[in-house]
């Protein structure tokens, strides 16, 4: 009885030692930053000078040779005043973020939560740009200093990524999640050029796809927005250029709406009729409705009247 009762608790200790390994393991992943080391020669550094970065969790068996990217999301800014105080935090510099990513959704390397892809190779790229990716210019006016190298960091992380096993990729997916959803429309070409002919590549937009409509004023607000975005950062020279040769408006080629019609690599995407940023701050922005006539179909869609709730599906 006595072995019994000792046998017991050596493995209600071995338990309480084990458990919280096994939930990091099974539910909890996380994994080390990789500062991009030789970006800053290329002038590939983030708001404010830092090093761009990335987490990478190696894959394994039948999935060794295939690759997921991920771009993290996080907004914009599109004006000097907003871009110096993005610089001070983790939207815009790397000594700011955190130096553990936790893997989760499509990331995961847990079978069961994430059968399709829990064996690749798995990568968030760190956001620190403000322009999804895709600037290259820069300010500084003698006091201040502000680097709009996305498309540079981008570029850095792939090259960084090819001898570590990218270049070989049987298989790959470009993902991201709201503006990280959008940089996939913007690097999708260029991603599939950077990888073997034979490869499969497909590309995965959460939440990515913001619409250029006008908002209940009549006015195109995200357009506004984007466009001082583009030339604030130096975009346009990046976008698609099959787009931007078919516009008289360069710039529109920023939004998916646009730039999807030149885009064949296959896609995947998702999005929210009701997708709260857009709802919010392209549909109905503050300034045109300083009464708040919309506040509680903003709080509660299904508060909406019927005309609004049509309206907010365009």
């Amino acid at each position: 009885m006595m072995k019994i009762r000792i046998e017991i608790t050596l493995c209600l200790l071995l338990f309480l030692v084990l458990a919280p390994f096994c939930i990091c393991s099974g539910e909890r992943l996380p994994v080390g930053m990789t500062l991009v080391r030789k970006a800053t020669a290329h002038g590939a550094v983030c708001l404010d000078g830092s090093l761009p970065a990335y987490h990478l969790h190696r894959g394994f068996g039948a999935g060794s040779n295939n690759w997921i990217l991920q771009f993290e999301g996080g907004g914009w800014c599109n004006d000097i005043s907003s871009c110096l105080e993005r610089a001070k935090t983790r939207r815009g510099s790397t000594r700011y973020m955190s130096k553990l990513e936790v893997f989760s959704g499509i990331l995961s390397n847990n079978a069961s939560l994430n059968p399709d892809f829990y064996n690749w190779n798995r990568v968030k790229l760190r956001y620190c740009d403000g322009a999804s990716f895709s600037g290259d210019s820069k300010f500084d006016n003698g006091t201040s200093l502000l680097y709009f190298r996305g498309q540079r960091i981008w570029e850095a992380i792939i090259h960084d990524l090819l001898p570590k096993g990218l270049s070989r990729a049987r298989k790959a997916l470009l993902s991201g999640c709201s503006a990280g959803g959008l940089a996939t429309f913007l690097h999708s070409h260029n991603f599939t050029k950077m990888l073997p002919s034979n490869a499969s590549v497909k590309c995965l937009s959460d939440a990515g796809f913001f619409l250029d409509e006008r908002d209940i004023s009549l006015n195109y607000s995200m357009r506004s927005f984007y466009h001082d975005l583009v030339a604030l950062q130096g975009i346009e020279q990046n976008l698609n250029p099959n787009c931007t040769r078919s516009t008289s408006n360069p710039k529109l080629c920023f939004f998916p709406q646009y730039a999807l019609n030149y885009i064949s690599t296959p896609y995947f995407i998702l999005n929210s009729a009701y997708d709260v940023f857009q709802f919010h701050h392209s549909l109905v922005p503050p300034s045109p409705d300083l009464h708040g006539h919309w506040n509680r179909c903003k709080l509660d869609p299904a508060a909406c009247s019927a005309t609004r709730s049509v309206y907010c599906k365009v």
